[in-house]
């Protein structure tokens, strides 16, 4: 039971995913909260370790939430939107601008989900609520490699 709770508690970003409206852009700014800190470390394997932890421990949480609240991909649950929004913007030394750029990016890829993320949604338990934004992370940090190359001034 208390592993249960700290897995919600987990999934839910401190309850972040409780918001009334737009739960999962309130989780996409605990993700670019969290990439602020980490970029701050100026250090590769240090982000790239705390995308790693995270989504281990997020698709334990996940699934642990979806046992806890009865249904496939709960709304409250926002740890995918975290991960997704890091890997969106990972190795990006990106300005606010660029920061809010990516935000958009990966919120307009998280709503259509394109090929496979709709797919990978289809799979058990916490695998089916994070990877697909795990996907449009890895679109989206496709698209920013893209613009940082484009508009370099601007975003960096």
């Amino acid at each position: 039971m208390l592993l249960r709770r700290l897995g919600v508690f987990i999934a839910t970003c401190a309850h972040v995913g409780y918001a009334p409206v737009a739960p999962g852009t309130f989780g996409s700014v605990v993700g670019l909260a969290i990439y602020y800190l980490v970029r701050r470390q100026a250090s590769t394997p240090v982000e790239l370790s705390t995308i790693a932890v995270i989504l281990i421990i997020g698709l334990w949480a996940a699934t642990e939430a979806e046992h806890h609240f009865g249904g496939i991909d709960p709304g409250p649950v926002v740890i995918d939107e975290v991960i997704g929004m890091l890997i969106t913007l990972a190795l990006h030394p990106v300005n606010v601008a660029g920061a809010i750029i990516g935000f958009l990016i990966f919120r307009v890829l998280d709503v259509v989900e394109p090929w496979p993320a709709r797919r990978l949604e289809l799979l058990p338990g916490g695998f089916g609520v994070v990877l697909d934004d795990v996907m449009a992370g890895v679109y989206g940090n496709l698209l920013m490699w893209g613009l940082v190359r484009l508009l370099p001034s601007w975003l960096t």
